[in-house]
């Protein structure tokens, strides 16, 4: 499984596509953050606070993250490699895994250089250190988990069709469905006692309550049953096409 890992963490990092989508988020993060003349900006905000960035980084991550993982077994299935991958001596959980946490772990290195938003904030505070550290930091572990959660989305996608392109289609409208749809459906109130049902099962839901400044356990079970539940999704579609 670790040697997996290896293979897709240097296949996305010598691409150059890859590098392109890291800095896509990383200059899109920066424009509405600190350039554009909106009251999401930093500046216009008068406040040194990650707000905005917390608020507009889901959105990015429904680009970023499926173009990260669309080729995972979308590439394998279309060239071949997969049945070749079914041969060696490494479990279907294992090729899911490894996939996995090249994926997170590329979430990741997109996520890090953020942090000198957190140490501009802090030097720009009137006085300097006028932040809410704690708030920021529970924001950023809320960050990562919704960024695990639509790798895994992303692997599904992958698992469902030998095109990146679908994939990446599939990927984005489930990653959003996942996080506004279902709470779109719920503010409507169409459904009765369910409409809190329907908010509570989004991610969006489970990350405004991370950013509030507390991790309650039931948002981190949460986040962690959805990663399982759509790892098993790929699992069971992964197997069905090896009959």
């Amino acid at each position: 499984m670790f040697a997996l890992y290896l293979k897709e963490v240097r296949s996305f990092l010598n691409s150059t596509v890859g590098y392109v989508f890291l800095v896509i988020f990383l200059i899109s993060c920066w424009l509405f953050n600190w350039m554009l003349d909106s009251t999401m900006s930093f500046l216009n905000r008068g406040q040194a606070d990650l707000g905005p960035f917390f608020s507009a980084a889901p959105y990015v991550f429904m680009i970023l993250i499926p173009a990260i993982t669309m080729r995972s077994l979308a590439e394998e299935r279309r060239t071949g490699t997969l049945e070749l991958l079914f041969t060696r001596p490494i479990s279907d959980w294992g090729i899911l895994l490894g996939k996995y946490f090249a994926g997170v772990s590329l979430m990741v290195l997109a996520v890090l250089p953020t942090l000198i938003y957190y140490f501009s904030l802090v030097y720009l505070g009137k006085p300097v250190g006028n932040i809410d550290t704690g708030a920021s930091i529970t924001s950023y572990v809320g960050l990562l988990l919704l960024g695990a959660s639509f790798v895994a989305i992303g692997i599904f996608a992958s698992a469902l069709s030998s095109s990146q392109i679908v994939s990446f289609i599939i990927a984005i409208a489930l990653c959003y469905f996942f996080y506004d749809g279902l709470s779109l459906l719920g503010t409507y109130a169409q459904f009765g006692n369910l409409d809190i049902y329907l908010q509570y099962l989004t991610l969006n839901f489970h990350y405004d309550s991370i950013k509030k400044g507390v991790v309650d356990a039931s948002d981190i079970v949460f986040n962690l049953s959805f990663i399982v539940l759509f790892l098993n999704l790929s699992l069971y579609t992964l197997k069905s096409l090896k009959k």
